[in-house]
């Protein structure tokens, strides 16, 4: 996605997609190699730049998908993910794929607590496997787990050493989702002022900001954003690809080298593959994006869809919805009996509109095309009665 905002650091945004990788990580998600080769040709279809697509040194069934992966000749790269250890790159490497993420933690809790080992030995195990990834052809992400909490000044001299080691990125890792969009700014802007070095955002959703996060640090320079379909992923999931692509293109106004017509149909496979419901209250991609009930915004939509949808349902996949019920307003009841060949006036709407939201209270939802016909039947049978 070519980037136009005078100043920036960098002249394109690459979208990296996790969801065979990190998204498969959500407790209790499996995907089928089948489900995984699909998904990997549908993110390529839609234009994703690069997949992470598993961990090869799991071997079994998770490097026998990612093997059809890199036998599928997709456009994207292809990336593995790999500890920072000199074998699990070379499992990478054996599948064929043409990218790596080496991940190692560099925040304190988690040097002290889970690898037990000192910030000598993180740039040490590091570098090794940076180094060996490079002599074997592959572009290399280094990881910084627990990025955000991470000593400012440490992170610097692990991207340093790692783009010294020949790293080609650095992915900022928020793993606990503990940032808001303020403090990643800082963040990245402080680690780019030390660092010249190509940032991929990965954000986790913990605290709701994901996707907020991701922009603040592409915002800030970073070049590489990590998403998953859905926002899948570990506890509260990451930031989604379909949340990012659209906010970059209507909240920004950038051009996107995405098909976002493709969104509807690869969420909807996602959330079958992966047993997560899709909601319909779901930013962008849910069923109740381009729903309309309350008076005043059916009304708006009716006259004209930009007051209330600042894109077309169909660029995502999703069609406009003109839900009657409780907070509907005549316009919405004239409108709706139009599609029947019934032209109603101002004081019938009023009367149906009476009985709509009456049965709409009684029912508690909206109300269906045969209810609306027969409360029409009943108040006419009223009305010649009268």
């Amino acid at each position: 996605m070519p980037i136009d905002r005078p100043g920036y650091k960098r002249d394109k945004i690459y979208t990296v997609d996790t969801t065979l990788r990190d998204g498969e990580q959500t407790a209790g998600v499996v995907f089928a190699n089948t489900e995984k080769l699909e998904i990997a040709k549908m993110l390529d279809e839609l234009g994703v730049d690069q997949l992470e697509v598993g961990i090869p040194t799991m071997g079994g069934d998770e490097e026998e998908a990612i093997r059809a992966i890199v036998k599928a000749n997709l456009k994207a790269s292809i990336m593995a993910w790999n500890r920072a250890v000199v074998a699990d790159v070379q499992h990478s490497i054996d599948c064929g794929v043409d990218a790596v993420a080496i991940s190692i933690s560099t925040s304190d809790i988690h040097i002290q607590y889970k690898l037990q080992k000192s910030r000598e030995w993180v740039l040490e195990s590091m570098v090794k496997a940076v180094e060996f990834a490079k002599k074997n052809g592959v572009y290399v992400s280094v990881n910084a787990e627990d990025a955000s909490r991470t000593d400012d000044e440490f992170l610097a001299t692990f991207a340093r050493t790692a783009k010294e080691a020949g790293a080609d990125r650095l992915r900022f890792c928020d793993t606990m989702g503990i940032l808001d969009p303020f403090m990643t700014y800082d963040k990245i802007t402080t680690l780019l002022n030390n660092v010249d070095i190509d940032i991929e955002m990965h954000t986790h959703n913990d605290f709701g900001m994901a996707t907020a996060n991701a922009l603040a640090g592409l915002k800030a320079g970073a070049n590489y954003v990590g998403v998953t379909v859905n926002g899948l992923g570990e506890r509260a999931g990451n930031a989604a690809l379909e949340e990012v692509i659209m906010a970059i293109k209507y909240v920004w106004g950038y051009k996107v080298d995405v098909d976002t017509k493709k969104f509807k149909a690869l969420s909807e496979y996602v959330a079958t593959a992966s047993g997560r419901e899709l909601p319909i209250w779901k930013a962008i991609v849910g069923s109740n994006m381009f729903a309309h009930e309350a008076g005043i915004h059916a009304d708006g939509v009716i006259k004209n869809p930009r007051t209330y949808e600042v894109f077309n349902p169909e660029e995502v996949g999703l069609e406009r919805q003109i839900v009657i019920g409780k907070h509907s307003g005549t316009a919405a009841i004239k409108n709706k009996f139009k599609e029947y060949g019934i032209q109603l006036d101002e004081k019938d709407a009023n009367a149906l509109l009476v009985k709509v939201r009456a049965l709409s209270v009684e029912l508690k939802r909206p109300l269906f095309d045969k209810e609306l016909v027969s409360l029409y039947e009943e108040y006419l049978k009223e009305k010649q009665s009268a």
